[in-house]
C-alpha cells in the first residue's frame, strides 16, 4: 500500500492553530496556564478510560470559544504531552 494524505480545504475566513500541551489530570479544578516550559493545561478529570482527553477537548473548546467538533488531539492520546489542531479559531 502507498502512503495514505489528507487533504483540508478550509475556506478563506477559517484559520487553524497547532498547540502543544502538557495535561496534568487529577487536578483541584480546571485551568490553562502559560509556564516558561509552555502550555500547561489542569484537569480535575482522572487519566482513565480517556476521561482525561475529553474534558480536555471541552475545557479548550470553552477557552477558545469554539465547539468541540473543531478540536482534534493530533499526537499524544496516551501521553501527558499532547499535540492540538483547533480550526475556525
Amino acid at each position: 500500500m502507498g502512503n495514505d494524505f489528507a487533504f483540508f480545504i478550509l475556506p478563506s475566513w477559517s484559520a487553524c492553530m497547532l498547540l502543544s500541551v502538557k495535561v496534568i489530570p487529577g487536578a483541584k479544578k480546571n485551568l490553562l496556564k502559560e509556564t516558561a516550559e509552555g502550555v500547561k493545561v489542569y484537569l480535575t478529570a482522572p487519566p482513565v478510560d480517556g476521561r482525561a482527553n475529553e474534558a480536555l477537548v471541552d475545557f479548550l473548546a470553552g477557552h477558545f470559544e469554539v465547539r468541540s467538533s473543531r478540536i482534534q488531539i493530533i499526537k499524544g492520546l496516551k501521553s501527558r504531552h499532547k499535540t492540538i489542531n483547533i480550526t475556525d479559531i
